[in-house]
């Protein structure tokens, strides 16, 4: 059976920070994921979607937790075909779009595509990328495009560890589930399965896909009813009960018995309720 990491989709979430989980003296970025580390051994990255990542702390991350922590990093909006304000981008990157370059050119992709590599190349020579999130949106359908970016996608990532989540539903379904974990397995990309609400027209199965021998992610959104139309917040404002919970286990173990490692992460981050579920789910699982 493989390694089962259960952790957050992040640490530095202002909820998170606001509901008092972080004991005093522990305000500082430093001591805060040395204590998040202590307790977890593997954490989502998710500001790296919203602005390109930092070498500078790729360094201090692998600095400040043990050899066998894993972190996981959202790949840039840009990369995953998600809207992307100017204003995200470095300064030299917003000059190239003032010359004429729009976002999508290949000017602009190959830089953000550079830039997003070397920043995140320290946590791959440490050991401790666990794997890079592309997270495509709702409208990435199966389709001819949608598979010419996969394989773009498959191409740029050479060598670093890959998960791939999709948000349209037609992904896993009927054949078509069968048709996406053969092209995934084929590039080498490692499926991400979700927990979340079910009964709407955009609602994915609760399946856990392998598609890779080295890694497996579920990634955990919580059952809000406001998944498809809410705030941000009210999306993922949700706290799992613990048998929720324990009747995702068969399939998790079932999936950590086929790779290397799974990742188990909650992305239901409103004030404590990820860590809380996280703690609740390595007990249910037994992992240390």
């Amino acid at each position: 059976m493989g390694d089962v990491l259960v952790g957050t989709c992040s640490w530095t979430d202002r909820a998170l920070l606001a509901s008092g989980w972080y004991p005093r003296g522990h305000r500082d970025a430093g001591p805060r994921l040395r204590y998040y580390a202590e307790r977890f051994p593997v954490v989502e990255v998710d500001s790296s979607y919203y602005a390109l990542p930092s070498r500078r702390n790729s360094l201090l991350w692998a600095e400040r937790t043990p050899p066998e922590f894993r972190f996981d990093i959202k790949a840039f909006s840009l990369l995953t075909g998600h809207p992307t304000r100017p204003a995200a981008l470095p300064e030299d990157l917003r000059e190239l779009l003032g010359q004429g370059a729009r976002h999508g050119t290949p000017a602009v992709l190959d830089r953000v595509w550079e830039r997003f590599a070397h920043a995140v190349e320290p946590l791959r020579e440490a050991g401790r990328l666990g794997a890079v999130l592309f997270q495509f949106p709702p409208w990435f359908a199966p389709g001819r495009r949608a598979q010419e970016s996969l394989e773009e996608c498959a191409g740029r990532t050479a060598g670093w560890p890959v998960s791939v989540e999709f948000r349209h539903p037609a992904w896993w379904q009927g054949e078509q589930a069968g048709r996406t974990a053969e092209s995934l397995s084929r590039l080498g990309l490692a499926a991400v399965g979700v927990d979340t609400v079910q009964g709407l027209e955009t609602s994915l199965p609760p399946l856990v896909p392998v598609t890779s021998p080295e890694l497996a992610v579920v990634r955990f959104h919580g059952r809000s009813p406001a998944w498809g139309t809410g705030s941000k917040e009210d999306r993922f404002r949700y706290a799992y009960s613990a048998p929720e919970l324990a009747a995702w286990a068969p399939r998790l173990r079932f999936a950590a018995a086929r790779v290397d490692e799974l990742h188990v992460l909650f992305n239901n981050c409103c004030a404590d309720a990820a860590v809380r579920a996280a703690e609740t789910m390595r007990r249910i699982l037994d992992t240390r």
